[in-house]
């Protein structure tokens, strides 16, 4: 996929304007209400907004700046509103509502195009990475794993989803350009739930992980509890 032009355009859309979209924010939330309903963690504003800045903290790293990281930043923030209609195909339904939304604010169909792919691609059992923006929501989506995200109140009634997410105390992405890693660093309370539970439920997601790393030519790896795990 062609590299957008990296300088700024007066008028054009922004992360802030999408941020500050009622639509978008009401999707958003709609999502989540979703979710929570499912018994599943949270997948809302705290989330999209987590997801977003890692997104960007990628691409920077990559040497990816101005507009293409803007971009990845929006395509992130808006990655999950297709849950809001069910959670089943939901980047392929949220690939169609950001379409919209995005035509509605006046983005140009060239800018619009990357966002829906990035979008489209970003669940294991479904997509791949196919761009540099792709890659960077996908490894950002999938190590949004903490505590905060788990919405069930009662302990007694927490999933293996509800333990594993509760027990996350950190969760950090770190990139080294030096020797082109890029590693998911977490602190787990073992009390809660253990390390193989974590690989458990989230195998999938890693593996993924790994093959968007590469598509920057990083090795991704999980560092738990001071220990990696390549």
């Amino acid at each position: 996929m062609a590299t957008l032009a990296m300088h700024e355009t007066p008028g054009r859309i922004t992360l802030s304007d999408v941020r500050e979209n009622p639509k978008v924010n009401a999707m958003i939330l709609g999502a989540n209400e979703v979710m929570k309903a499912m018994g599943y963690t949270e997948h809302g504003l705290r989330h999209v907004g987590v997801v977003s800045g890692i997104t960007r903290y990628i691409l920077e790293n990559l040497g990816v700046a101005g507009r293409e990281a803007e971009l990845g930043q929006i395509a992130a923030y808006l990655h999950d509103i297709g849950i809001s209609v069910n959670r089943i195909q939901h980047p392929s339904t949220g690939g169609a509502i950001a379409f919209t939304l995005l035509n509605e604010m006046g983005m140009p169909v060239e800018e619009i195009v990357p966002i829906l792919s990035a979008i489209g691609n970003h669940e294991e059992l479904s997509g791949m990475p196919i761009s540099r923006m792709s890659a960077a929501l996908i490894i950002a989506d999938k190590s949004d794993v903490h505590w905060s995200r788990v919405q069930e109140e009662d302990k007694t009634k927490f999933d293996i989803h509800d333990r594993v997410n509760y027990a996350v105390q950190k969760s950090r992405v770190e990139m080294d350009k030096e020797t082109k890693v890029i590693v998911l660093d977490l602190e787990i309370d073992t009390s809660f739930a253990t390390v193989m539970e974590y690989f458990e439920i989230f195998l999938s997601r890693m593996v993924m992980c790994r093959v968007s790393a590469k598509l920057f030519d990083y090795r991704f790896t999980l560092r738990v509890n001071g220990t990696t795990v390549e």
